[in-house]
């Protein structure tokens, strides 16, 4: 191809051409993968959000665990219960709900 300007506007042509082609194949392939989950979604949670509500505070992990440890929450990987997620932290102290509700959002959502 001879170096004018004609040839090199063709060259930026067809890379502009195989840069789309290359972005719609990339996103082609991303439509198997699961959408991530809301971090900020009381969702995951389902029915223990209410649990949390009522549960007494301040409280800690282990009481958590006691109390709610059988319980399900869906995870970025599938289901785990409540002592799998938890059960890995050192046991600490929450004032509220909405502190629970953060740092199980924050364990499920890595």
């Amino acid at each position: 191809m001879a170096d004018d300007k004609n040839a090199r506007d063709q060259q930026a042509d067809d890379e502009e051409r195989r840069q789309r082609e290359r972005e719609l194949q990339e996103a082609r392939d991303r439509t198997d993968e699961p959408e991530p989950m809301d971090p900020g979604s009381s969702e995951q949670l389902g029915d223990l959000d209410e649990e949390l509500e009522n549960h007494d505070y301040p409280t800690t992990t282990a009481k958590l665990i006691s109390a709610h440890g059988g319980r399900e929450v869906e995870t970025q990987g599938g289901s785990k219960t409540i002592e799998e997620v938890l059960g890995p932290i050192n046991n600490e102290s929450y004032e509220s709900a909405d502190d629970v509700r953060n740092r199980i959002q924050g364990l499920i959502s890595r």
